[in-house]
């Protein structure tokens, strides 16, 4: 089945895989197309069966070669108003339209197209595809993905590009993150005595203080060369977030809220963990000095390593080389970079599109762009047949 990358977009984009609902049809359809092109493929499907990555490899079962890692989900587009319909791409002005065509299946459909070519060259290294899921919820389905490639007897890859928009620049640093569920258990009044019972809003809009707080101070610190280079160059932390109450007279009795930390690299994410839970610790003691049935639950929902530049590792001089980029890049959001890179691979990000398009309505990939991409993948498989 001979495809082009923009026909493989268009399927992709087809389906709907935000990440609070299943890939499966679409990780069916990535299978059937390997299998149609005579590649072995396997999944990898998540606890209780609703996701699957999937991978493959192409070319000579030898070590050395190069991964090319991309997720399946997408963000919601609920709320946005979009011009066309998301889940068709649209081209129009020199642009195609439609979500995840920036994020991030543009590449996925560039690297699963360039796998026709891959199929016909003189590989003396692997090519190998990798596509997570769950990525835009934490970066959560990488690390079983990389245990599984490894189980599956994939020879093991030297490098791996993670196509990110990164307008097919060589990003070779991001920060870390980290993330907790918080729960808060208040203990539900009248609101005319409300010094008798707990409110759960208010108790959580402590520790929400207690962020403003760490983020004027980190901002208000000298950063270090290391963090300098980073936008904004200091550790942050945020919520987006926030559900609870039951009414405007009566102490909340329940609030629930996301917060998400992002760390330069010489902070210590264990550390901020520690702080966050101590200030929760001590704002729970107040609230259970009132009603012992107060409590604050924090439950962690994601982390994700940051991306450390390498020492002349080979994914970014192979990147460079084929670019002609010799600039120094780093983002401030996270990838799955760092998850490849813990494991034993070099890891750089290198992807068509502009990240300022990713999550938005009318998201889109400039045909431009998409083109370039076209091209960096082919000489990206030149350089394995060498």
């Amino acid at each position: 089945m001979s495809l082009s990358a923009r026909d493989i977009l268009d399927r992709l984009v087809s389906f709907p895989t935000v990440s609070r609902v299943s890939n499966i049809d679409l990780a069916d359809w990535v299978v059937g197309y390997l299998t149609d092109l005579g590649i072995t493929a396997h999944r990898m499907p998540n606890e209780d069966g609703t996701k699957h990555a999937v991978f493959c490899s192409v070319g000579p079962d030898v070590s050395g070669g190069l991964v090319l890692s991309g997720h399946t989900d997408v963000v919601p587009v609920d709320g946005q108003d979009w011009t066309s319909d998301p889940w068709v791409v649209t081209e129009r002005d020199g642009r195609l339209y439609g979500r995840g065509t920036c994020d991030m299946k543009g590449f996925d459909a560039l690297a699963l197209h360039a796998l026709q070519r891959a199929l016909v060259s003189d590989l003396k290294r692997p090519l190998q595809i990798a596509l997570s899921f769950d990525e835009e919820i934490g970066c959560i389905g990488a690390p079983p993905l990389i245990e599984a490639m490894a189980e599956a007897g994939l020879p093991k890859a030297e490098a791996a590009i993670i196509g990110e928009p990164s307008m097919l620049k060589c990003v070779t640093g991001h920060k870390g993150s980290a993330g907790f569920d918080v729960h808060i258990k208040g203990f539900e009044v009248h609101s005319s005595i409300m010094h008798t019972g707990v409110n759960a809003i208010m108790e959580g809009a402590k520790l929400i203080d207690w962020a403003n707080q760490m983020n004027v101070e980190n901002r208000a610190k000298t950063p270090s060369s290391l963090a300098a280079i980073f936008e904004p160059p200091w550790t942050t932390l945020h919520v987006g977030e926030i559900h609870g109450g039951t009414a405007h007279n009566i102490t909340a009795g329940d609030c629930r809220f996301g917060l998400d930390m992002r760390f330069v690299p010489d902070d210590d994410p264990e550390d901020w963990k520690a702080r966050t839970r101590e200030k929760a610790a001590g704002i729970e003691a107040g609230m259970q000095a009132v009603a012992r049935s107060a409590s604050i639950d924090l439950t962690p929902f994601f982390d994700v390593p940051g991306l450390v530049p390498e020492d002349d590792g080979p994914a970014e001089a192979l990147v460079r080389r084929i670019t002609g980029d010799n600039g120094s890049h780093v983002v401030s959001y996270g990838t799955e970079a760092g998850h490849f890179q813990n494991a034993g691979y070099s890891a750089v990000v290198c992807g068509p599109g502009n990240i300022e398009q990713a999550h938005q309505a009318d998201e889109f990939i400039s045909v431009a762009q998409f083109a370039e991409g076209e091209k960096f993948l082919e000489r990206v498989i030149a350089s394995l047949c060498e």
